[in-house]
């Protein structure tokens, strides 16, 4: 089996979404753009990011949103390194179709009360469906893996809640876990590195905006 060196989850750029919340009323989540600080944040990604490739092969999966894929394409990664796959699996938490900025807030509120992982909104996904088809990836990005030409390196281009919940299915984190944890900023990335027993360390923990809370189960 080729496991990767290393495994980037990188979140997308600043999107229209992410400075009005008034833009999911008129248009599709799916269809947002990256505004031109998200474009700049994505290009500046870029070039640590080569750096740390060093001119390897790249097996890449991208969300199919719109702003995940102009993140991608900011990166300035050589196309001829790179293996590039859009994956549905990979997409936001669904809402629901357009939505009403009120009713979302409130739901927002609702899901804080609530928790983030089982919290499902009223026309779309809770955080526990998203964790079920992200591990659904898991088990083809496992499978790819027998291929003993697999590039040295995996680029995940995704969303911040989807980062954490990949990590999540990854190292066998707990829900109260997941819910301590914060998303990562826009365009910032964690990676996955190969350890000589065949294991992954994360290369730095995800923000905590609060303590997880201890449900008993240990190891």
């Amino acid at each position: 089996m080729a496991r990767p060196r290393r495994i980037v989850l990188i979140r997308h750029g600043e999107s229209d979404g992410n400075v009005d919340d008034t833009v999911y009323e008129r248009e599709p989540d799916h269809a947002l753009s990256l505004t031109d600080n998200g474009l700049r944040q994505a290009r500046e990604a870029g070039g640590p990011l080569r750096e740390l490739f060093g001119g390897e092969r790249i097996s890449a999966y991208v969300s199919p949103y719109r702003r995940t894929h102009q993140t991608f394409q900011s990166l300035g990664l050589d196309p001829g390194k790179v293996r590039v796959r859009e994956e549905p699996r990979l997409r936001e938490q669904d809402w629901g179709n357009w939505q009403d900025r009120e009713d979302v807030r409130l739901q927002k509120a609702y899901r804080d009360a609530y928790g983030h992982f089982f919290y499902r909104f009223a026309q779309g996904e809770s955080g526990a469906d998203v964790y079920d088809r992200v591990g659904a990836f898991l088990e083809s990005l496992w499978r790819s893996f027998e291929d003993p030409d697999h590039p040295p390196n995996v680029l995940i281009v995704t969303h911040g809640l989807t980062m954490r919940l990949f990590c999540m299915r990854w190292f066998h984190w707990t829900v109260a876990d997941f819910e301590s944890l914060a998303n990562p900023g826009n365009a910032e990335r964690r990676t996955l590195l190969l350890r000589p027993d065949g294991r992954y360390d994360l290369d730095r923990p995800f923000e905590r905006w609060c303590e997880p809370e201890p449900y008993g189960l240990s190891g």
